[in-house]
């Protein structure tokens, strides 16, 4: 689903990702764990075609972004660090814009708001300005809008921070559930490693480069350490 071959992206004379090449396959709940600065962010505005890469190509679905941004993009939904909702509008009226843009027929649209929301236990506050939402159902919103093209491959940039746990812990079982019944791939990025010991696949990044990747245990395991956390830990600070 996603082939990130030899990236590498510069500012000035600092190297935000130096020859990066990964994959993932369709259908994975795929995590990628890195400390502040490792160039997970960077990673994913290339992957949505914020940035353009010095050199290197991304392959979504097969199809490249530098050859065929608009069709590769198609595949993508993302839900950012940054939260981009409008909060003087309602839940339904953020959402409808969304599905707006994205061309989706006014009837699909009302389907697809109506079904996501209850899955999410928004319908009781489709109504609501997001202004009066928690910190957690405003995450909820925007994976609710990022899913609403249906798309291949889910994109989570930092998306827990400022949630509480059980939160934290919503988010992700209603990303797994996507996983499970649409096949969606999604690539979480992190700092927490609480956030990747239930993975497929945990792919660790420091300073733009993909130290390990596997299973959770495969990557203590390479790492060197008793637990995950203990081997991302001193991976990390070796490698800095």
């Amino acid at each position: 689903m996603l082939k990130v071959q030899g990236l590498t992206q510069r500012y000035g004379s600092r190297v935000a990702l130096d020859a990066l090449s990964l994959s993932i396959a369709r259908g994975d709940f795929v995590v990628l764990l890195g400390p502040n600065g490792a160039g997970k962010s960077t990673l994913f505005q290339v992957l949505t075609g914020l940035f353009a890469a010095d050199e290197g190509d991304v392959e979504v679905a097969g199809l490249s972004m530098r050859s065929d941004a608009r069709r590769a993009l198609s595949h993508i939904g993302v839900v950012f660090q940054q939260q981009s909702l409008d909060l003087d509008l309602s839940i339904a009226r953020n959402l409808q814009f969304h599905a707006d843009l994205q061309g989706l027929p006014s009837h699909e649209a009302r389907e697809r708001i109506a079904f996501e929301a209850a899955r999410f236990g928004l319908v009781a506050d489709l109504q609501r300005s997001v202004r009066e939402l928690s910190g957690g159902n405003r995450r909820k919103v925007e994976l609710v809008r990022a899913l609403l093209a249906r798309p291949d491959l889910l994109l989570m940039d930092e998306a827990t921070v400022g949630l509480d746990p059980q939160s934290r812990r919503d988010l992700i079982d209603g990303l797994r559930d996507e996983v499970r019944q649409r096949g969606v791939t999604v690539l979480w990025a992190t700092h927490l490693v609480s956030e990747a010991e239930h993975a497929d696949r945990v792919l660790v990044l420091h300073r733009g480069r993909l130290l390990a990747s596997g299973t959770p245990a495969q990557v203590t395991s390479s790492l060197g350490g008793d637990t995950l956390e203990a081997a991302f830990l001193n991976a990390t600070r070796q490698a800095g």
